[in-house]
């Protein structure tokens, strides 16, 4: 009996030992010992406030035949529309979506890919809590596809943590944030697939994509590659068309130069060394006699530039530039596209059977030197559209520069481009004057090929040329 009662009263002890812990259990379904919560999805959550969705519209202009579609004999239809070509136009406002990420919650910054805003006349930003601001354009850069926006709030916005992309590793889980098709804040997993990729689009090559199999759809674009731990390591960018989960973004610590320039000067200052080089084929490394060596030859260095004052000599093979492995001239190129102007870069060159180093302090193109790099590349001379040159070429343009010589073994002339002929735009930027010009030049100097809008007359032409 006693035994019994001594059984009962630790039964009763128990029971209430364990009602006690059940209350005192957390209530929520997400316990931290919950199999489900895994780091996927705790970063997740603490970064999708900082993914914003990006409307964008802009006005589209088509020249129509209003009397196409009336089954009009067709001669007919070719005499209405002399009196409505080129005047009739239709106008309709295209959208575009796209994704972005809030870099400062304090000044309002947000990252997200040129593409998406970049024939856009008014951009919405969309937190994924509904709030609506609109956007300006603080930079932009076609050549990386990177652009920054600015957005104004009253209450303080979050941002996100930036990681280092120089450390990825093949394999490690990532994930990708974005608003695909117009569906807000959809998140996909996968892993780092490789690092360092490069890809080719219709006129330039673009180096150091992070490819991964986290699925990035149309309206992913800008939006942000995280690591496990929600930290940005890449900017979304681009799909290979031709396959299944291939994905491509921009690593972080490239965007970050960029970024820092778009912020300051609303456009990238490219970096300046002052060498030519060229790549090193079979026969020009046995004539050097180079000993299993890969990297460019220096076939140029410019009077008075940062590398001639480094005592980089014409015929040394680079063979390295800062932590960079240069084995061609796209390597060369893509190294310095990631230097920063003033900045110190340690170049290794091979020169007389030995390597060593040279430090060189880059800077930016000196504009004076602007009009002789355009004769090397394109191979004109111009002036500016004064009333003498009107008259003594008749042109009738009104803005851009004059062309008074040109190199006839050039691209150019081959084509029967001519003096007098008039160059009004350089890739996206407006030539309104020899300043222009010159900016022109040095800014798309490293780009294999560029279109020139000219000017013939009252005639506009297209003209791509590759340098």
């Amino acid at each position: 009996m006693l035994l019994h009662r001594f059984t009962l009263k630790n039964s009763f002890f128990l029971l209430a030992m364990i009602a006690i812990l059940w209350l005192a259990a957390p209530s929520c379904g997400r316990c931290d010992d919950d199999p489900r919560e895994t780091p996927v999805v705790k970063a997740a959550r603490k970064v999708s406030p900082v993914v914003v969705n990006i409307s964008s519209e802009y006005e589209v202009r088509q020249r129509v035949n209003p009397f196409s579609g009336f089954g009009l004999d067709p001669s007919l239809e070719s005499f209405f529309k002399d009196f409505f070509d080129p005047g009739y136009e239709q106008r309709y406002q295209k959208a575009s979506l796209g994704s972005g990420v809030i870099i400062d919650g304090k000044r309002g910054f947000v990252l997200t890919n040129n593409h998406v805003i970049q024939k856009t006349a008014t951009i919405t930003v969309i937190l994924k809590d509904g709030r609506e601001f609109k956007a300006q354009i603080v930079g932009a850069d076609p050549q990386s596809d990177l652009a920054v926006l600015q957005i104004s709030s009253k209450e303080p916005l979050p941002d996100i943590k930036m990681g280092n992309s120089d450390d990825l590793m093949v394999g490690e889980t990532v994930f990708a944030i974005g608003n695909p098709f117009g569906f807000s804040n959809t998140v996909t997993t996968g892993v780092i697939s490789a690092t360092n990729r490069s890809i080719r689009s219709e006129d330039m090559v673009y180096q150091d994509f992070i490819q991964t199999d986290a699925s990035i759809n149309p309206g992913n674009s800008g939006g942000p590659l995280l690591n496990i731990n929600g930290e940005l390591i890449g900017i979304n960018t681009a799909i290979y068309a031709k396959a299944q989960g291939i994905g491509f973004a921009i690593p972080i610590n490239k965007a970050k130069r960029i970024v820092a320039d778009l912020i300051k000067f609303g456009e990238v200052v490219q970096a300046w060394i002052g060498i030519t080089v060229q790549n090193v084929d079979l026969q020009l490394s046995q004539y050097l006699k180079l000993p299993d060596v890969k990297g460019v030859l220096v076939k140029k260095v410019e009077p008075s530039s940062p590398a001639n004052k480094a005592a980089v000599q014409e015929g040394d093979v680079i063979v390295s530039v800062g932590k960079r492995i240069i084995l061609s001239e796209n390597d060369y190129q893509a190294a310095i596209k990631d230097c920063a102007a003033g900045q110190t870069v340690d170049i290794t060159v091979w020169r007389n059977g030995d390597t060593r180093s040279v430090s060189v302090h880059t800077t930016v193109f000196p504009l004076e030197q602007a009009m002789a790099l355009a004769y090397d590349l394109i191979g004109v001379s111009v002036e500016n559209l004064s009333a003498k040159n009107r008259y003594i070429y008749q042109s009738v343009a009104e803005e851009g520069v004059l062309i008074t010589e040109i190199h006839r073994q050039s691209y150019l002339a081959r084509i029967g481009v001519r003096p007098g002929d008039v160059i009004r735009k350089i890739d996206e930027i407006t030539i309104k004057n020899v300043a222009d010009f010159k900016k022109a030049v040095v800014k798309y100097r490293l780009k294999p090929s560029v279109v020139i809008l000219l000017q013939r007359g009252r005639q506009l032409y297209n003209i791509g040329v590759k340098r």
